[in-house]
């Protein structure tokens, strides 16, 4: 996923601090055996605002949330974004590691975030909904 400032900016976003320093060792991690996602995931967490865990604005996407989003303006779905060893698509869980899962993370209902896709397209995600969702700490 390449995010892009084609049509508009990209919108801010805000993560937890303990979320944002699992996503900064993760992406460390995978940075050899996936540089393009741990490159893309690196350049979502240098422009997030973090914050202290407990003062994320409620109907943030963090990880454990749900989300329900409609992706180029398809049919809105509802995912709860996971850390990728518990990702499981037929029960709704999809990994931040993901070009969807990067989008969402830090953004908030009525925020929409563009991007040109592996295949060379381009992409619009649209936040419709968070729902409350409890820290994943595992």
């Amino acid at each position: 996923m390449v995010l892009t400032a084609r049509r508009r900016a990209s919108p801010a976003i805000t993560l937890s601090r303990s979320d944002h320093e699992r996503l900064v060792n993760l992406a460390d991690v995978l940075a050899d055996r996936d540089p393009a996602t741990a490159d893309q995931l690196a350049a979502e967490l240098d422009r997030a605002r973090v914050v202290a865990d407990g003062r994320l604005p409620p109907g943030t996407v963090r990880i454990g949330a749900a989300v329900r989003f409609s992706l180029d303006g398809a049919e809105p779905r509802t995912v709860h974004l996971v850390y990728p060893g518990e990702a499981d698509i037929e029960k709704g869980r999809i990994s931040v590691l993901t070009p969807v899962g990067t989008a969402l993370i830090g953004l908030t209902a009525g925020q929409s975030i563009d991007w040109i896709g592996r295949d060379g397209r381009s992409r619009r995600l649209n936040v419709l909904e968070v729902m409350a969702g409890e820290p994943v700490t595992a």
